[in-house]
């Protein structure tokens, strides 16, 4: 007999918010990148001028499969523009470029969150691969010791989303006070990479609300079972 766990049910309204983000940043990409740039600039001239303006000349600017797969790898000194960024000349595209140059500037400058960011993403890579793993085998085990190490870990992944917010915020006020601050889009275009980089953040708050409804239904269940 079909059988609905209920516990489902607390993480079912951020799974629907987080379907919701999912969807909306890429509409709100479509729609912005149909505003043209400022002098038809492009994600790459944008992510190069900022760089080199902050003294970061070493970084590389490069393209990368994909759309909406842009991100700065620290390791690497490199940022990786999408198909729909790196050669686009609109200001979706170039509010998503700066947002990754903003993201290496705070490297550059040791922005706080992000050294802790750093810091706990080998603690988190281990949460993310053994807690649900430990907490099922404490509960087929019947150990309390196992569910609640699984949950443990489970928790450093929550708190490195939680820390992830902070450097998102950054990054992107950082873009738009560049691209104010050195007249690279028109007072139209600054709305639009408003509204795009807008969009991402909504992702990373749901993905949160995601996990934090998870951790929260581990709890249930663990402690369910220790009552029975």
């Amino acid at each position: 007999m079909f059988y609905l766990d209920p516990t489902y049910l607390l993480i079912l309204p951020a799974f629907i918010i987080s379907l919701w983000a999912s969807y909306n940043v890429n509409a709100t990409f479509k729609k912005y990148s149909k505003v043209p740039s400022e002098n038809g600039m492009t994600g790459y001239d944008a992510a190069r001028k900022i760089l080199d303006s902050n003294g970061l000349r070493h970084i590389d600017v490069i393209r990368t499969p994909g759309n909406l797969t842009d991100h700065y790898d620290p390791k690497a000194n490199v940022i990786r523009l999408s198909d729909s960024v790196y050669g686009e000349r609109s200001a979706a595209a170039v509010g998503v470029a700066a947002h990754e140059a903003g993201h290496a500037v705070q490297h550059a400058v040791g922005y706080g969150p992000i050294k802790l960011r750093m810091a706990i993403v080998n603690v988190t890579n281990i949460g993310s691969n053994l807690s649900m793993p430990l907490f099922f085998i404490g509960l087929l085990l019947s150990s309390p010791a196992l569910c609640y190490a699984g949950i443990a870990l489970f928790s450093a992944v929550v708190f490195f989303q939680l820390v992830t917010l902070p450097v998102e915020f950054n990054a992107s006020r950082r873009a738009l006070d560049t691209l104010k601050s050195s007249k690279m889009q028109s007072e139209k275009g600054l709305k639009a990479a408003k509204k795009v980089l807008s969009a991402a953040a909504l992702t990373y708050v749901a993905a949160l609300m995601v996990s934090l409804s998870n951790l929260l239904r581990l709890l249930v269940i663990a402690n369910g079972r220790r009552r029975d």
